[in-house]
């Protein structure tokens, strides 16, 4: 039950300074509490894979960083992803290197959102794109978290 209560507080309290949604930010908050990749954004065209590792591997040890580039161009795409050994590695990370300066550019850090395996569907062709209002299909796996802390 307190782990319920202390559970329900740090959603809260996480929800209320977020810019998402609410129930949007409390499952990023649930899904990041035990994440080891981090999302590294706003990173300068100059940054390679190595220098993104050596930028975070005063934080533990790092397992992979990578700059993602453009399959065409060969050229930074200014975002990457860096995988740590281990969660509490990736926090301090991201607590310490997040808004900081890295070549010249703030960069933005936050945890990585796993993309499901599998072919991705296509371009949207422009139409209907946005962010609605209402309720996902998420809505309801928040709920049934929350209900099965309330009845312990």
């Amino acid at each position: 039950m307190a782990l319920c209560n202390k559970l329900g507080n740090v959603l809260r309290q996480g929800a209320a300074h977020s810019r998402q949604s609410p129930v949007a930010s409390m499952l990023n908050y649930i899904r990041c509490m035990s994440s080891n990749k981090l999302f590294v954004g706003g990173l300068s065209y100059g940054v390679d894979d190595q220098s993104l590792k050596d930028a975070f591997a005063g934080f533990g040890d790092v397992v992979e960083a990578r700059v993602i580039t453009d399959r065409d161009t060969g050229r930074s795409r200014g975002f990457g992803f860096v995988n740590f050994s281990n969660d509490e590695s990736a926090s301090s990370a991201l607590s310490a290197m997040d808004g900081q300066d890295l070549n010249g550019r703030n960069i933005r850090v936050s945890y990585a959102n796993d993309r499901p395996s599998g072919p991705r569907s296509g371009g949207g062709g422009g139409y209907g794109g946005g962010y609605g209002g209402g309720f996902t299909s998420r809505d309801g796996e928040f709920k049934e978290l929350m209900a099965l802390c309330s009845s312990r």
